[in-house]
């Protein structure tokens, strides 16, 4: 008697990154912009026990080409290593104390110490200096830079498994949807538009914080086991209850945005990268303007990164739509953000090593 025979190996390597973020005031902005200095750096600091970093503003740029702009950098002073590996963003923080002009780059860069890295166009002086109320509150700039750095990885290996031996794929999915399909052993009710649909305290409760909040303390919904839900359409809500449930949105692309929305409200992370994802790709001139406003109303960061990228490489078409025009009558603070990203789209980089 024979049979297939059939191995496994399972290898994992970890890599963690430690965030950082350093703020620097920088007070009497207008009296330094008279000329006393061309070139201000901060304090050094620390992100590991033996490292030191700093940063620095070239206030009339650091060479002929961004003369009308103030450039940012990060420099390594030293650290135990050759170098480190990690990526940098920059951000000035409004009069609320809020991140409201950044400048970021994708790629993760070798610091090698003494090497200043940064954005050379970061901000132009008189773009800076007519929002003056707003980016330099009593005359005071302030920078946030968030360094991510790449730390000591470890892998760990599995070779054990035995000859012919297969694990079965998970059904907990299936069976999960089976219960919401089929309305078995439910215990409580959702109604939307009208209809009435019968599920499972303790599944929405683990999977979304709206719902464990209703469950968990004395609201009506917890002593009547009735809940009414009055901000969703019925196919959005379908879909979230499918996602719930089965961790698959199948109908996802045909109403992203309203699903995103959701998403956002219920608390429902991996469904809402999902919509961010069909929204990525159904971006296009027109609706450029109307997907960055829906990134930055619903805190999605990889859309909204995106987004940015796609108006920086289209630039001159977006500005002409009526999507544009609107945001920068209503929403002057996402066109700011906009003009940063295409700025540094062009020129991003003061100085990087040819072995970065």
């Amino acid at each position: 008697m024979s049979g297939d025979q059939s191995t496994q190996r399972w290898d994992y390597t970890q890599i963690s990154v430690q965030n950082f973020f350093y703020r620097w005031t920088i007070s009497n902005f207008h009296f330094i912009l008279e000329g006393i200095q061309e070139r201000i750096r901060s304090p050094t600091f620390s992100i590991e026990a033996n490292d030191k970093w700093y940063l620095g503003v070239h206030l009339n740029g650091a060479d002929e080409e961004s003369i009308d702009y103030l450039s940012v950098y990060l420099v390594l002073l030293s650290c135990p290593k050759s170098h480190v590996w990690a990526k940098f963003q920059f951000w000035i923080l409004s009069t609320e104390g809020e991140t409201t002009y950044g400048v970021w780059y994708p790629r993760v860069f070798r610091f090698m110490p003494g090497v200043e890295l940064g954005f050379k166009k970061f901000i132009l002086r008189n773009f800076l200096l007519s929002f003056a109320p707003w980016l330099l509150p009593n005359d005071r700039l302030t920078l946030l830079c968030k360094v991510s750095m790449a730390q000591d990885s470890f892998s760990i290996s599995d070779q054990n498994r035995k000859q012919g031996t297969q694990v079965p794929r998970c059904t907990l999915a299936d069976e999960l949807g089976e219960l919401w399909a089929n309305s078995h052993f439910t215990d409580c009710c959702l109604v939307v538009a009208g209809q009435e649909f019968q599920a499972h305290k303790a599944i929405l409760a683990a999977c979304t914080p709206v719902f464990r909040a209703m469950f968990e303390h004395n609201m009506e919904e917890h002593k009547r086991n009735h809940v009414e839900i009055l901000d969703l359409e019925l196919q959005v809500f379908k879909a979230v209850m499918d996602f719930i449930y089965t961790r698959t949105a199948p109908d996802v692309d045909s109403m992203a945005a309203a699903v995103l929305a959701a998403a956002d409200k219920y608390g429902l992370e991996r469904l809402k990268v999902t919509c961010e994802d069909a929204l990525c790709r159904d971006l296009s001139v027109e609706n450029a303007a109307h997907t960055f406003f829906l990134a930055d109303l619903h805190n999605a960061g990889q859309l909204k990164t995106q987004t940015l990228d796609f108006i920086s490489a289209h630039a001159s078409e977006i500005s002409e739509t009526s999507g544009w025009k609107t945001m920068v009558a209503s929403y002057p603070q996402l066109v700011a953000e906009a003009y940063c990203s295409l700025a540094s789209a062009h020129c991003p980089f003061l100085e990087v090593p040819s072995n970065a």
